[in-house]
């Protein structure tokens, strides 16, 4: 071994780095720089070396199983107890307990002294324990001086037990210098001989300043770290901001690092889950525990692209998928694979296959979670998801991999560090901020060992240097080596408005505390966004706070604007969606609602539909069970000799048969409640169909035959012979020009054509006031637009009726005369196409209601708000089309 003429002890990783950062830029070279462990590994040598907690925690996983814990064996397995005995193993070992010579004072100490034991035998050759490095170090003390050279102890205000031996024998061998500067020395060190270094403390420009909340406190910080290093009184290496414990902190600076875009390293390690590698090992941890959905699919796929068994399907493959199923159990996710065909692929090749492949390993549960993991993830990923295993079992998993932590502290000598205050103070800088200063977060208070607390061996013994204390310290070893400034910061109120109390540190600090606003101009701005804020005059001029501001007053006015919906007259996009195929949706939105018309079919705006489990089934929903079940119905009773001759019995068995094929089909694209409620909801659905399929109070035609969901003006539907017409044939509607299609509920004609019966199911409930209506203010346009269509398609000498049937009521309500209807309802879209060709998009009564999809892209609680605002002016504009709003 090539021999050192110096060794430099410190602790902690950031103090080590700091520290050779800072000699390699001096020049100085044949000095070791390493913590105290790793120097006695050096001088044991034959490979020694400590050992760390990442092969500790694996040992540990692997043998707790087996090994018998006495008492402990009903929570050997829960979450936690891995990253629990680890801890208290080490704080065993730094102590310099024996646990072996003590397991007769407590069955405890003999269970975790019988753990150590195969722990050890688990571990690798070579790493040993703390006490067993100091022996062998020991042995060899006569090479100290050309393995180690002198060595210098900087940075440090306490040495743990265990390596005081050796330390004291090193003293007869070589020069051994500690550099205490103004930190606090043990007193134990001045009986060693050891060369003890005092120098006074340094004199920072001191300023104590509240925040409203944790939050609050990070956006100052950031804004203090920026303006440093923009006025370049300081470069970001000389920057820290700490705290105690700074986990209580991560979130809100991992966020807002990325908004500043300025370089904050954590020196403490970043959370697995921020990084992608940790969410996609969260994204399966969540299939495997909650269960497989398609949203959780969508976010695993989207996170292990190209990698694992997802390797191979086509770029864009998601989108074959539904959007309002959950797919959420294995018997959903076979009918909607059986159901695909390849064509329905981005690349037109069945990768159905390879999907159910998929699908069957990420059923296979928790209990091979190890074995899915190496099949699905990627390499990166899947290292998180084997160290959040070793943390506790399977099942655990979602809660270990908050605890993982992945290291981002190699290039923090060079950067703004965020780290915690034990490590500033064994690496101080010149410019400290120091976060979270109450009295429930510094100095926090002391606890237990969770595996040995102090009825079994007292805390004094396992952990000489409480935390308390060693908080105390940290904050007093700051304060005595930032050189030019620290800024001490506390939080007023918790997450949920508490009052917050100052910390017992502060009270000697002079000078009272600087009271930060929240809301008030910074005077050097954390980000582009907090510049803006804080420069109103300057926000108020973007074309961004401009429209914003212009919206909001013209949302507040009684007048119509813009904003309301007046374009220019004649857009491109007001002639391409009136010349489009019109349905009688769509005509009613265009009458009843003419900015949600454009809105929808202009621009192409709607509501996200989340296929999340419902409790029970929208109206919807169930509207499209009942038409699909009919139609099924009829073409089955059709197909056996005619729905008009069958028996009840034909009519159960047809309504049956049906509704088994629809609840299928929809199960498998559709959102449904759970199993109870959705078997009765099909029931009520069948009751409703067999009511609705065949009215008692209605003779047939003659010679009936019966069509469901007939097609007209559909140019995707071919011509066949079990069609009344050519679904392909346009349907126009006179002197308005608008062409229409859609789909009719049920036709009934009869044998020589000579009358139609043309029925529209409707699953809600009736209109109130009145038995009859026409078109009940533009709500119910299907009648007249199907008997129209009816007419065009068969020749005008056909004799049409036209009704809405209600199953649930028993009502049917039929049109009287057509003819006459349609003419009034052309005279409305007439006026209704020129007001919006004239650039009149404008909000009608519909607008506000609470079922329309696009309510989010209006004001909040604008039915009791903006509607009753706008409504005269808007009925003013739009004039006789307002009329139909009042129509019979």
């Amino acid at each position: 071994m090539k021999s050192i003429r110096r060794t430099v002890i410190t602790s902690g990783r950031m103090a080590t780095r700091s520290i050779r950062v800072d000699m390699a830029k001096n020049g100085d070279f044949g000095t070791a720089v390493m913590t105290f462990e790793q120097a006695a590994a050096r001088l044991a040598g034959g490979f020694s070396r400590g050992i760390d907690n990442d092969t500790l925690s694996g040992a540990i996983h692997e043998i707790l199983p087996a090994t018998d814990l006495g008492e402990l064996n009903a929570i050997k397995v829960l979450p936690g107890m891995t990253s629990a005995t680890a801890e208290t193993l080490h704080k065993v070992w730094r102590s310099g307990l024996n646990l072996q010579a003590r397991t007769e004072e407590h069955p405890r100490i003999a269970a975790m002294a019988a753990l150590e034991q195969a722990v050890i035998a688990k571990l690798p050759s070579g790493m040993l324990r703390p006490c067993d490095l100091v022996e062998r170090a020991i042995s060899r003390i006569v090479h100290a001086p050309a393995v180690l050279g002198s060595i210098e102890i900087v940075g440090q205000t306490e040495m743990s037990p265990c390596w005081r031996p050796l330390l004291l024998a090193l003293t007869r061998h070589i020069a051994i210098t500690w550099q205490a500067g103004p930190r606090h020395a043990p007193e134990w060190l001045d009986a060693t001989g050891v060369k003890i270094i005092r120098t006074a403390p340094t004199s920072p420009a001191l300023t104590s300043v509240s925040a409203a909340t944790a939050l609050h406190e990070v956006v100052e910080a950031i804004r203090w770290a920026r303006k440093l290093v923009a006025s370049g009184r300081a470069k970001p290496s000389e920057i820290a901001i700490a705290a105690a414990s700074p986990s209580d902190y991560d979130d809100h600076m991992l966020t807002l690092r990325s908004d500043a875009n300025l370089d904050i390293r954590f020196v403490h390690g970043t959370s697995a889950i921020a990084t992608r590698d940790g969410q996609a090992a969260a994204a399966l941890a969540d299939i495997l525990s909650r269960g497989l959905g398609q949203a959780r699919l969508r976010r695993l796929a989207s996170l292990c692209r190209e990698t694992g068994l997802f390797a191979g399907l086509p770029e864009g493959w998601l989108r074959i998928l539904p959007e309002d199923a959950p797919l959420s159990s294995p018997t959903a996710w076979a009918r909607f694979l059986a159901q695909l065909k390849a064509d329905a692929w981005p690349d037109g090749a069945d990768h159905a296959p390879q999907l159910g492949a998929i699908i069957r390993t990420l059923g296979g549960g928790l209990h091979r979670a190890e074995e899915i993991g190496r099949e699905i993830l990627p390499k990166s990923a899947l290292r998180v998801w084997l160290k959040a295993m070793e943390n506790g079992p399977a099942v655990a998993i979602p809660i270990t991999l908050n605890g993982i932590r992945i290291d981002d502290s190699a290039q923090a000598p060079a950067a703004i560090a965020w780290m915690p205050a034990s490590a500033l103070s064994a690496s101080p800088r010149p410019f400290v901020r120091l976060l979270g200063l109450t009295s429930r977060a510094w100095p926090r208070l002391a606890s237990e060992d969770r595996l040995l607390p102090d009825h079994i061996i007292h805390s004094t013994q396992i952990d000489p240097l409480p935390i308390g204390i060693a908080d105390r310290r940290d904050f007093e070893t700051i304060l005595a080596t930032t050189r030019s400034e620290i800024v001490l910061s506390r939080p007023r109120r918790d997450g949920e408005g508490r009052m917050l109390g100052k910390s017992p540190l502060l009270h000697g600090v002079p000078g009272e505390d600087i009271y930060l606003r929240r809301n008030s101009t910074p005077a050097h701005a954390m980000s582009e966004v907090d510049r803006l804020a804080a420069r109103i005059d300057e926000f108020i001029t973007t074309p961004l706070a401009v429209s914003a501001k212009a919206c909001w007053i013209d949302w507040h006015t009684s007048e119509i604007t813009p904003h309301d919906g007046l374009v220019r007259a004649d857009h491109p996009t007001l002639d391409f969606v009136l010349a489009r195929n019109q349905s009688a949706t769509s005509l009613r939105k265009l009458l009843r609602d003419p900015l949600g018309f454009v809105w929808r079919y202009g621009l192409g705006l709607k509501s996200p539909r989340m296929g999340t489990e419902p409790l029970t089934l929208d109206n919807r929903g169930f509207g499209e069970i009942l038409h699909a079940t009919l139609d099924g119905a009829v073409k089955r009773l059709e197909a056996e000799g005619g729905l008009a001759s069958a028996t009840s019995e034909q009519v159960h068995v047809a309504i049956s048969a049906a509704a088994q094929e629809v609840a299928s089909q929809f199960e498998a694209t559709q959102a449904v409640p759970p199993p109870a409620i959705w078997m009765r909801t099909l029931e009520d659905m069948r009751n409703l169909a067999t009511v609705a399929i065949r009215p008692q109070d209605e003779d047939p035609l003659p010679g009936q035959k019966s069509y469901a969901e007939v097609p007209f003006a559909r140019v995707d539907h071919n011509a066949s012979s079990l069609m009344p017409w050519d679904p392909t044939r346009p349907v126009r509607i006179p002197s308005v020009g608008f062409l229409i299609s859609g789909f009719i509920d049920r036709l009934d004609l009869a044998g020589d054509h000579s009358v139609a019966r043309v029925s529209d199911y409707k699953t809600g409930k009736p209109p109130k006031g009145g038995e009859q209506f026409i078109i009940n203010g533009g709500k119910e346009l299907q009648r007249c637009l199907y008997a129209f269509a009816v007419k065009v398609l068969l020749g005008d000498e056909v004799e049409v009726e036209a009704v809405l049937r209600y199953p649930r009521s028993g009502r049917t309500i039929a049109l009287e005369n057509a003819d006459t209807a349609l003419s009034e309802v052309a005279g409305y879209l007439a006026t209704a196409r020129d007001n919006l060709k004239s650039g009149r998009a404008l909000p009608g009564p519909d607008t506000a209601d609470q079922y329309n999809d696009l309510l989010f892209a209006l004001p909040a609680n604008s039915k009791n708000g903006y509607q009753p605002r706008k409504q005269v002016a808007s009925t003013t504009l739009l004039g006789p089309a307002a009329a139909v709003w009042e129509a019979l």
